[in-house]
C-alpha cells in the first residue's frame, strides 16, 4: 500500500430499528474526498464470542444446530457468547460443556474472526480443545444437539458436506488444519 487511508468522519449515528436482539443504526459519514454516505449497521458491541474445535481420539466433534436464518439444521463447531467477566478460554470450556458434554484440559487460541464487518462488529475467538473429559452443564439450547465425529485424516472432506457451509466454521476448519500441520499431526 502506498499511503495511509484516512477513516471517514462520522457525522451522526441514529437508531432506525430495534428488536429484542438487534438495534440497527444509520451512520452518516463523510469520506476524505468529500463524498457523503449513509451506512446501516448493527449497533456495535464489545462482547465477543468463541467457537470451539474439539478434538478427541483423532476426530473433530461437530454439532447439528437449527439455524433459523436458513430454516435448516447446520453442521458446525460449538460456539457461544463470552459472558461478562469470562475469558475466552473460560467461555470455550463452558460452551463445550453445555453443547457437547465435555470439558477440556488443554486449549489453544488460534485466532479471531469477524463476520460481515460492514454491518457487524462481532468478533469470534477460535479455540482448539483437547484432552477432553465428560462433564455436562445445562445450556440455553431448546433441544439436544446431535454430535458428529469427523476423522482428522479426512478433515477437508467436511467441505463437501452440504450443511457445513457457514463461513466461520469453514475458516475454523482451515485454521485447525494449519495448526495440526504445524504440530506434525497432519500432512498436506
Amino acid at each position: 500500500m502506498t499511503g495511509q487511508l484516512q477513516k471517514p468522519k462520522i457525522l451522526n449515528v441514529e437508531t432506525v430499528a430495534r428488536s429484542r436482539l438487534f438495534t440497527v443504526e444509520a451512520v452518516d459519514l463523510v469520506f476524505s474526498n468529500g463524498a457523503e454516505r449513509v451506512y446501516e449497521r448493527m449497533k456495535p458491541t464489545e462482547r465477543e464470542a468463541v467457537m470451539i474445535v474439539p478434538i478427541v481420539d483423532n476426530h473433530l466433534i461437530l454439532i447439528r444446530e437449527y439455524a433459523v436464518g436458513l430454516e435448516n439444521y447446520e453442521l458446525g463447531f460449538p460456539k457461544g457468547l463470552i459472558d461478562p467477566g469470562e475469558t475466552p478460554a473460560e467461555a470455550a470450556n463452558r460452551e463445550l460443556k453445555e453443547e457437547v458434554g465435555f470439558g477440556a484440559r488443554q486449549q489453544e487460541w488460534l485466532g479471531k474472526l469477524t463476520m460481515a464487518p460492514s454491518y457487524f462488529s462481532s468478533k469470534m475467538n477460535i479455540i482448539v480443545a483437547e484432552d477432553l473429559y465428560e462433564e455436562r452443564l445445562e445450556g440455553d439450547e431448546p433441544e439436544p444437539l446431535p454430535q458428529v465425529r469427523w476423522p482428522l485424516d479426512n478433515l477437508m472432506a467436511l467441505l463437501q458436506e452440504p450443511d457445513f457451509c457457514e463461513a466461520r466454521n469453514v475458516s475454523a476448519l482451515f485454521m485447525v488444519r494449519e495448526w495440526l500441520i504445524r504440530q506434525g499431526r497432519l500432512s498436506y
